[in-house]
């Protein structure tokens, strides 16, 4: 009776080893495959971040001449006398 105890449990632990075993190759294939695409999203986050300083960029440059354009607007208006 001992020796069939004794070997059930044996089983029963070899089952539970193969069955974490099986789990642990799912987890890391899983994590590898989250790690990837993380990887990717991390990727399009710089490429956004470009864009936007781009965009920031642009928009001072026009900001820049837009006041060159309004200061010249102005001096014409003085020069012939059109402000009031």
């Amino acid at each position: 009776m001992t020796d069939n105890t004794e070997n059930l449990v044996l089983e029963h632990l070899k089952a539970i080893r193969n069955e974490l075993r099986d789990f642990r190759n799912r987890f890391d294939d899983e994590m590898d495959d989250i790690k990837t695409r993380i990887s990717g999203l991390e990727t399009a986050m710089i490429s956004v971040k470009r864009e936007v300083n781009y965009g920031d960029e642009v928009d001072a440059r026009q900001q820049v001449s837009l006041d060159r354009i309004l200061k010249r607007l102005d001096r014409l208006e003085r020069r012939l006398e059109l402000t009031s």
